[in-house]
């Protein structure tokens, strides 16, 4: 049993009766919280990939939840202008930066950008990601393992290192995982290797961070309907794409965002270190 001293003491008490009564609890539990009209109302959110896919979703639903919205992204400048168009036309605040999470000094431009426009940082998504499917690892080139490695968690490591002097109490860092750190894929080796180290880099930061009051976890999306699909599978593999989970049927990016908000919101103020599985219905272990 820990003997370490909870920072929430509560007073000696026992209750003969079982299971026990509420009303004789001192403190007594919290039960309710205030509903809030908008969840990240006043707060501003990173959300890298915001331009399509999961981080459009993400982006579009943190917009109508009342947060300022910076999205991040790489060159994909039509998808990122009808994102922006559609936050704004729903009401929403948010600004475009657009640039290579791969390089270092990017992180400053982008934290810069954010705080100038919106005052302050409260949310970080690190969702940014590519894929290059291979038929074997001696395909995979040492140029093709470095780019993966720099975009899926060598940027995760600069911006979150840009980004957290500017964070408070109460901030939330979510990154984006994926089933494949799980359950691995045969033609996605380096892409499943980053993907692993995020739920480690994940873990491991949450630790280091929730003395400061700041919450970091994350989201291992399985099958979901992104550009990222047609651009690296076949015509066959499109076809099929999603088949082989227990609901049949690829995941629409819509249908991921909720986890997003509920990570980003104080529904999961008890939450830290965590991964949520989005995939369909496979069930995995961690």
């Amino acid at each position: 049993m820990s003997t370490k001293q909870p920072k929430k003491t509560l007073p000696p008490q026992h209750q003969n009766e079982r299971p026990g009564l509420e009303y004789k609890m001192n403190p007594r539990p919290v039960f309710d919280r205030e509903v809030q009209d908008k969840k990240l109302a006043g707060k501003t959110a990173i959300v890298t990939g915001g331009d399509s896919g999961i981080g459009r979703a993400v982006s579009v639903l943190f917009a109508k939840e009342g947060a300022n919205v910076a999205i991040v992204y790489l060159s994909e400048h039509r998808d990122a202008e009808e994102t922006k168009d559609y936050i704004e036309k729903a009401g929403g605040r948010v600004i475009l930066i657009a640039g290579d999470l791969g390089d270092e000094a990017f992180s400053n431009e982008v934290v810069k950008k954010t705080k100038d426009a919106f005052g302050s940082i409260d949310i970080l998504v690190n969702n940014a990601g590519e894929q290059h499917p291979q038929k074997s690892i001696e395909q995979i080139t040492s140029h093709q393992l470095l780019r993966t490695f720099q975009t899926n968690i060598f940027a995760m490591f600069y911006l979150t290192k840009a980004v957290l002097p500017h964070l408070k109490k109460g901030s939330s860092i979510i990154n984006t995982a994926s089933v494949t750190a799980y359950k691995g894929h045969e033609t996605l080796i380096d892409y499943s290797s980053t993907k692993g180290a995020v739920v480690t880099f994940t873990r491991s930061l949450s630790l280091s961070l929730i003395k400061q009051g700041i919450r970091v976890n994350g989201v291992a999306p399985g099958p979901i309907w992104t550009p990222l699909i047609p651009s690296t599978f076949t015509e066959k593999e499109v076809s099929e794409f999603g088949g082989d989970v227990p609901m049949e049927r690829p995941g629409e990016p819509v249908e991921l965002a909720p986890s997003y908000l509920f990570l980003a919101s104080e529904d999961s103020s008890y939450m830290n270190g965590q991964m949520l599985h989005v995939n369909g219905g496979t069930i995995l272990n961690g």
